[in-house]
């Protein structure tokens, strides 16, 4: 068996991390209870997760945040129509983990 290289990402370690799946379904669930407030989008050709976190939160590095919320998994690239929820204020997100 493999060692994944984000094991010992200090965010990610022992599955305590922001980066994991539990965490993942913690901001999904908050969406959809309508704890976290977000907005809606719909993807337009060539646009991708990270170039969308850059616009909202000033940094492409929360990429994250949006497939979490919107329940897409782990892709930066998304087909056009695809309906995102993109969470207004990072600091509500970041209270569910």
């Amino acid at each position: 068996m493999s060692i994944s290289r984000y094991s010992l990402h200090s965010k990610i370690k022992k599955g305590k991390g922001i980066g994991t799946s539990a965490n993942m379904t913690k901001i999904f669930n908050a969406c959809e209870k309508n704890f976290i407030k977000y907005e809606i989008f719909v993807v337009k050709e060539n646009q991708r997760l990270d170039q969308l976190a850059g616009l909202a939160y000033q940094s492409s590095s929360y990429w994250w945040v949006i497939a979490a919320a919107s329940g897409i998994g782990w892709a930066l690239q998304v087909p056009p129509g695809t309906v995102l929820r993109i969470p207004i204020n990072l600091s509500d997100v970041l209270g569910y983990l």
